[in-house]
This record gives structure tokens, C-alpha cells and sequence, in this order.
């Protein structure tokens, strides 16, 4: 089992709010981690995808009450999204009583459904999380190279051999599009979203072009870009927003496209080797996303991700604004021995960055230039979650 960094901020959050969703992907791990939460104390587990488990909320209220003094963990609870006005008055209920905290942990995989059902009924009683794949820290740093080339599920990640991890990922996407997506959103022909989900592995870091996307797959711009915002909200494709600023400067408007999980692209484009994968023409952009992902995965909470093109040619791969607003200029280097652009040197020039960073596969940090740092991804992720 791994020891995930998500933890002690639910820990947290489930002490000062009654009810905590735990959002992520199917498969990555929050069923273990909410059990673990569970171990801890007395508590309930209902797997609402079950229907032995659903026969126990037919009487619902009269369920829940039984069970005030528990934490209650419900796993897939969009499958039962009348569960929702329901808890809001058990919950107010549990606060009158001098129990208000710690009460529900809900468990959804990414869906707008659950985003849009607690939002409407359990406003100000909900605290939301998201936990991603496994990233450089969890999995410790003699990992990375497996962890990039299998991506971060589990199952996947601890699979005997390559081709076991492969064909685990190829089912894992098979079993999503022909019958987890119809459940958790618009029915789309599960050959038609694939086709899609696969040329957004092929167009990996590139610029966002719907139109371009829609041309190729025969639809119109309006439903592919319905398409992008569903696999967007399913947390299996990130749109990296441009930074937008009054510095005088034409800057590019259009977000960045990654498959989130480079296991998931990997099997989408049919690499199942190290060597493989070293020898396609996605390697550098499946690094940039698999770093992007792991850093994320680490940074403190209110740190936002953008990455930074203007048309003259200044470029940062990702720029980390902080509350405070400082900014932390990040560059993503598939080599031991990194250089760096006069792109970067624009960018850091408009944009002054207290910090900038190069991301490498090296295992040491050395300074590259006058306040520029060479680092190890491992100790960029580890810097980012001390900070948290």
C-alpha cells in the first residue's frame, strides 16, 4: 500500500467539515485511502455500485440515522444522486446534536454530477478533493522511470511484467468508454470517444485547435468541444490555461491538451516499452505531462497552473502562481544534459519569476545560469510539498 500525500489534508478537512467528496478517476486509489480514513474510528462503508448495498438506503433517512455517530463512506455516490437533500438535513441535524464534523466521506469518480449535486444541496457543508494517480513522491524516486512508462494506477504500476501493465491499461480504457462513461455522463458511441480520447494522445502538449479536433472526427466544433469538457471533468484530460497579463505582448490564447495519466497515452498509442517509448515522437511532450501531473499532484492548495507562449517566441512550460502572487517559472528537459532556449530567457524577462526551475531525469541540482536551477523532478515535488 502506498502512503499517499493527500492524506493528512483529508485527514484534516474530514475534522472541520461534515462532509468531505473525495473526487479522482476510477481505479487510483480513493476506496483504500477512505478505508483507511475509516480504520481509525467507528464507521460504515457502502459501495453504491452494489446492489446488495443499495437495498440497504430503499429506506434511506431511517439507514443514515442509525448511523449518526459513524463516519459514513459512500463509494460512487452519483449512482444514487437522491442521497443529497437527504444528508443536508441529517447533517444539520448531526451539528445540533454537537456532531457536525466528520460525518460523510463521498466518493465520485470525477463526475459533474456529483460536483453539481452536493454544490446545489450541501453548500457550505462540503469540502471538495481531488486525488490524482500516483506521483514521484509516493511511488519514491527509483520508481520514476516505471512510474512514467506505466503512469500512476496502481494495478498498473504494480502489474508482474510490461505487457501485463499494458493490457491492465487497455482494459482499464475499454471497461471506461463502453460502460463507466455512458453511467457517468452523455451516452457518445464508445468507438467515437475513443478515436477522440486518442487524438488528444496524439496532439499531447499541443495547443487546443476544437475546430482542427472536430474536422477529424466528423462532428461539429460544438460537440467536440462537449467532448474535451467531459473528459476534462472525468480528470483524464487537463486543458493547461495560457497566462493572460497587461504586459504588452501578444499572447497565445488557446490551452494546452495532456492526457493526464501517460499510462493511459501510452496504451492510446500503443507503447508498451521503455525503449518504445524512447523512440517516439511523443517522448519529450509525454515527459512534460507526466512532471506537470507529479507536480501538481504535490502543490500546496491555491497555487494555480499556467503555462506562459507569446507570438514573438517567449515560452515557460509551466509558470506555478501562488497566492501571494509569486510566480515560479518551470522548464521540462528530456536530457542529462539540459540547455535551455532564448524562449525561456524572453519569458523570464517579461514576466520576472522568483523562481525557475528546470526539470530533468538527472538525480542531482545544480545551478544552469545566474538564478536558474537544474533540478531532479523528485525534489521539485518534494520542495512544492513541504510548502503545503
Amino acid at each position: 500500500m502506498y502512503s499517499r500525500i493527500l492524506e493528512p489534508l483529508l485527514r484534516d478537512e474530514l475534522s472541520f467539515s461534515p462532509a468531505v467528496a473525495l473526487l479522482g478517476p476510477r481505479q487510483v486509489g480513493k476506496t483504500t485511502l477512505a478505508l483507511k480514513m475509516g480504520s481509525s474510528q467507528p464507521h460504515v462503508y457502502l459501495d453504491l455500485e452494489s446492489e446488495r448495498d443499495r437495498s440497504k438506503l430503499d429506506q434511506a433517512e431511517l439507514y443514515l440515522q442509525a448511523h449518526l455517530d459513524k463516519l459514513v463512506i459512500l463509494d460512487e455516490v452519483h449512482r444514487v444522486p437522491g442521497l443529497f437533500p437527504l444528508l443536508r438535513g441529517l447533517i444539520d441535524q448531526a451539528r445540533r446534536a454537537g456532531a457536525g464534523v466528520g460525518r460523510y466521506l463521498l466518493l465520485g469518480s470525477g463526475s459533474l454530477e456529483v460536483l453539481q449535486q452536493s454544490g446545489e444541496t450541501l453548500a457550505g457543508r462540503i469540502a471538495y478533493l481531488e486525488l490524482s494517480a500516483l506521483n514521484v513522491l509516493e511511488t519514491g524516486a527509483p520508481s520514476q522511470e516505471a512510474l512514467w512508462l506505466r503512469g500512476g494506477f496502481p494495478l498498473s504500476l504494480q502489474a508482474p511484467s510490461e505487457a501485463r501493465s499494458l493490457q491492465w491499461r487497455e482494459n482499464f480504457i475499454r471497461t471506461y468508454l463502453e460502460r463507466d462513461i455512458p453511467q457517468l455522463g452523455p451516452r457518445i458511441a464508445a468507438e467515437t470517444l475513443r478515436r477522440f480520447w486518442t487524438m488528444l494522445a496524439h496532439h499531447q502538449g499541443g495547443m487546443l485547435n476544437v475546430a482542427q479536433l472536430a474536422r477529424n472526427l466528423g462532428v461539429d466544433a460544438k460537440t467536440a468541444n462537449s467532448y474535451i469538457g467531459l473528459m476534462c471533468d472525468l480528470l483524464l484530460v487537463r486543458r493547461l490555461q495560457p497566462w493572460h497579463a497587461n504586459i504588452g505582448k501578444r499572447l497565445v490564447k488557446a490551452p494546452k491538451v495532456y492526457v493526464r495519466d501517460t499510462g493511459l497515452l501510452h496504451a492510446l498509442l500503443g507503447i508498451g516499452t521503455r525503449d518504445q517509448l524512447l523512440s517516439h515522437m511523443v517522448v519529450g511532450a509525454s515527459w512534460e505531462g507526466h512532471c506537470i501531473e507529479s507536480l501538481l499532484s504535490c502543490a500546496p492548495q491555491g497555487v494555480t497552473p499556467f503555462f506562459y507562449r507569446s507570438s514573438g517566441g517567449a515560452e515557460i512550460d509551466l509558470l506555478l502562481a501562488w497566492p501571494g502572487g509569486e510566480l515560479w517559472a518551470v522548464e521540462f528537459k528530456r536530457s542529462l544534459s539540459p540547455k535551455l532556449e532564448r524562449g525561456f530567457y524572453s519569458a523570464c524577462e517579461d514576466l520576472k519569476p522568483t523562481k525557475k526551475w528546470v526539470v530533468y531525469p538527472g538525480s542531482e541540482s545544480y545551478p544552469m545560469a545566474a538564478h536558474i536551477q537544474a533540478v531532479p523532478l523528485h525534489d521539485l515535488c518534494k520542495l512544492l510539498q513541504e510548502k503545503a
